[in-house]
């Protein structure tokens, strides 16, 4: 039978992190990669069992990397402290790791859910992030502060499974605002490494877009009142990740 290891990345996961765990717990070793967390994200997650390593965050492709490097077994799967895998795509994980022809790295349809709806517009289904079960060393993380990229090291192409895991984002509007702020703040660290240059119509304009796009081109606005929402979020995230941009150059210019 081959193993498996199932690692997930936190900080101040401690309402999410219980039950992420208890998703996963059918895996060979579940580890927490926590960044430093302030309330019972570790403590939670040792108490389950699972091997909780402190790593600094340096950005999310930095993390990811090292935690694939705490994981002791061939095959590893990613979940994060938000998501949940399923009764249904457990049991594929295993028919796949088990099989001798399988391919080295897949993607994971996840369905997300937000005040209790699936949300199946604004967050297009099947959604997909970077490939979540992979062989060890067949796949690294680019060293991208937020949104990283993937670098596939095999000549095998991605593989798909057919069973998705449930993603539970945001258990409150307090949440959602929470990750927009953080995410523009490390977005702009992007923009940054790229020579995106500030202006000050650029937020209005990137926010007016975050909300069109989402709201109307993806149909958010058939998900109803959580589509509205989800829809407003990223125009404000856009909007804060430019606007930080304009205060990074204008406190640069300051040093001067």
């Amino acid at each position: 039978m081959a193993k498996i290891s199932a690692y997930m990345i936190a900080y101040n996961e401690e309402a999410k992190i219980k039950d992420a765990i208890e998703s996963v717990l059918w895996a060979d070793e579940v580890i927490v990669a926590d960044s430093f967390s302030t309330d019972k994200t570790a403590a939670i997650a040792a108490s389950m069992g699972a091997k909780v390593v402190q790593i600094p965050f340096n950005g999310f492709g930095d993390l990811r990397n090292k935690a694939i490097a705490e994981c002791s077994y061939e095959w590893i799967f990613s979940l994060d402290a938000d998501e949940r895998c399923t009764p249904e795509a457990k049991e594929e994980i295993l028919s796949i790791i088990n099989n001798p022809n399988a391919l080295d790295a897949y993607h994971v349809p996840r369905k997300n859910i937000f005040l209790g709806r699936w949300i199946k517009h604004v967050w297009t289904y099947p959604n997909y992030r970077q490939p979540q079960l992979f062989r060890k060393g067949t796949m690294e993380y680019k060293l991208d502060p937020v949104h990283e990229g993937f670098v596939l090291k095999t000549q095998k192409p991605l593989g798909y499974l057919k069973n998705a895991i449930w993603q539970i984002p945001f258990q409150n509007l307090e949440q959602i605002l929470n990750k927009a702020n953080r995410y523009s703040t490390l977005g702009v660290e992007k923009l940054v490494a790229t020579n995106v240059k500030p202006g000050f119509i650029k937020p209005f304009t990137h926010a007016l877009w975050g909300f069109l796009k989402h709201y109307v081109l993806k149909f958010g606005f058939l998900d109803g009142w959580p589509g509205f929402i989800i829809s407003m979020s990223n125009a404000e995230g856009e909007f804060y990740r430019y606007a930080k941009l304009i205060e990074y150059y204008r406190m640069q210019n300051e040093k001067k």
